[in-house]
């Protein structure tokens, strides 16, 4: 299959393309970003462009699947537009590029909680991306809804290092779905999903991926 990645220099994004290169259910994987990956591989090819202006006619972007994991923070972003616009209009428009091209099989890297009518505007943005997905037809649908992600980031974040330290401490006591979930399981969550990807609407939750 044919995957296209968007978000692969991410802590999640980073293992999902590590996996997708060793596949061999995968043959080709297109990975842009905004910066080159700076690394090679026979089955890799790493478009550097603009999320905001998504190529109309790429005939790179004709996939057999796509994986989302773009993602920020509003300290990252600045601002609540500049989050709304990376952590929904750009997956959405990914998403449709991909899906004119003929492509049945997108998986969403979303977040416990997501739902459009939170009153959390994080919750909030990642229910009403996962609202406007559902509305473009596509054969298998995925989201895989983490709730704190464990890993070291190549920026850390304090507030979820603290997280994760009250978390961990607190494990055996809580509930399956409120545990740290590593990164390595969510990425292994979404390449199951694109490359054995069931019919309809499917998620996976936090407990799913302890």
């Amino acid at each position: 299959m044919r995957v296209l990645l968007a978000g692969s220099t991410g802590l999640v994004g980073t293992l999902v393309l590590q996996r997708l290169l060793a596949d061999p259910r995968c043959s080709a994987i297109i990975a842009p970003t905004r910066r080159a990956l700076g690394q090679a591989a026979p089955k890799l090819l790493n478009p550097v462009m603009d999320f905001a202006t998504l190529p109309a006619g790429a005939e790179d972007w004709q996939v057999d699947a796509a994986i989302c994991a773009l993602g920020s923070t509003m300290k990252q972003a600045g601002s609540k537009a500049a989050f709304r616009q990376v952590d929904h209009g750009y997956p959405l428009a990914i998403a449709r590029v991909v899906k004119a091209r003929g492509c049945d099989v997108f998986v969403l890297n979303s977040a416990m909680g997501a739902n459009a009518r939170s009153r959390f505007f994080y919750n909030q943005v990642k229910g009403e991306l996962e609202r406007d997905l559902r509305g473009l037809g596509f054969t298998s649908l995925t989201f895989v809804r983490p709730g704190l992600i464990g890993g070291e980031r190549a920026e850390p974040r304090a507030g979820e290092r603290l997280a994760s330290w009250v978390l961990g401490a607190l494990a055996p006591l809580l509930p399956r779905a409120w545990r740290i979930n590593p990164a390595a399981h969510i990425a292994d969550a979404l390449v199951e999903a694109a490359l054995n990807p069931p019919s309809g609407v499917q998620v996976v939750g936090s407990a799913q991926l302890v």
